[in-house]
């Protein structure tokens, strides 16, 4: 199967490229940003931004089933600046949805493993997500050509994720880059709140597995009737992760665990929110969250692919 992945240059997208190649599939990377270099000689890339309907249609059109992943992220980045996310994740996501249904190729959306905010108050990040969301819906039960499954991961991570400031270049903060960097260096952790909110991971190779099976999944029986929502078994407080990460960098640089350092809560951030799955959703495509990665072994994985990916390079600057 040749496979649109929109968004394709990203860090989910690179690991879900690696599952569709290894399950002798072809990815079609297209993305509004030229990182051809990157690609496999199998893969193919398509210059393009999903607000472009004509450059969309266009892709689809070589394609036998379609990852979408392209999106605005961002929680307080989307407040403060909601227009592109509006744009992006809703007008693009149509356009996909369109050019999906014109061809009849199946399709997986990647949805917001915190949809349920969108009740209570959130960033424009989330509840434009879930509008695409509803209108992936709208396509199923009233369109033609309409098959599309929604896959909502909780919050994806392990090696190759992007670092924020004051540690890297990337615009939007995640959680496990943020700690990693912080405790390899020997600063304290800092965590927004105090620590006891649920904010469920999930190491980015089961995520990749999720979606290409979801696709798989769709284009022989048809969307499923639920979403299929990623995560682990066991929910983990954010300080239970800090712990873990400040455990496993002390073993990588021999110091002793640093500190957690409890800041204000942000914009979009909700006092003992629970960010988590449920992972009963992950049946309906043969999919069982036993099975994944532990958190705590996929939190080693990750430190010490920024131990020795990313901090010599930062300490060489």
């Amino acid at each position: 199967m040749k496979v649109l992945v929109t968004g394709g240059s990203g860090f989910i997208a690179s690991w879900i490229r690696k599952e569709l190649t290894a399950r002798g599939h072809q990815a079609i990377v297209m993305d509004h940003q030229d990182r051809r270099q990157h690609l496999a000689d199998s893969e193919e890339f398509f210059l393009a931004d999903v607000r472009d309907p004509t450059a969309v249609t266009e892709a689809a059109a070589h394609a036998d089933g379609i990852i979408h992943l392209a999106a605005v992220l961002g929680t307080q980045e989307t407040i403060t600046n909601p227009r592109p996310s509006a744009e992006t994740n809703i007008i693009g996501s149509l356009n996909v949805f369109e050019a999906a249904a014109q061809y009849n190729l199946p399709t997986v959306y990647a949805g917001v493993g915190n949809h349920a905010f969108r009740l209570i108050g959130t960033g424009c990040y989330t509840i434009t997500k879930s509008a695409a969301e509803d209108l992936a819906r709208m396509y199923n039960l009233y369109r033609d050509g309409g098959r599309i499954t929604i896959v909502r991961p909780v919050n994806a991570y392990g090696p190759g994720q992007s670092v924020a400031a004051p540690y890297g270049t990337s615009k939007v903060r995640k959680i496990l880059p943020a700690l990693s960097c912080r405790a390899l260096t020997g600063s304290p952790i800092e965590v927004y709140g105090d620590g006891t909110q649920i904010s469920d991971c999930v190491y980015v190779a089961d995520v990749a597995n999720a979606f290409v099976t979801a696709l798989e999944y769709t284009a022989e029986h048809g969307p499923t009737e639920r979403p299929v929502e990623v995560g682990p078994l066991e929910s983990r407080t954010v300080n239970d992760i800090a712990r873990l990460v400040g455990e496993h960098a002390a073993l990588l640089t021999g110091r002793e665990p640093v500190g957690v350092v409890h800041l204000p809560m942000r914009p979009g951030e909700i006092p003992n929110a629970v960010v988590s799955s449920d992972t009963e959703t992950l049946k309906q495509i043969g999919l069982d969250a036993a099975d994944f990665v532990p958190l705590e072994d996929g939190i080693r994985r990750t430190v010490e692919y920024f131990h020795d990916a990313w901090l010599p390079g930062y300490l060489a600057a």
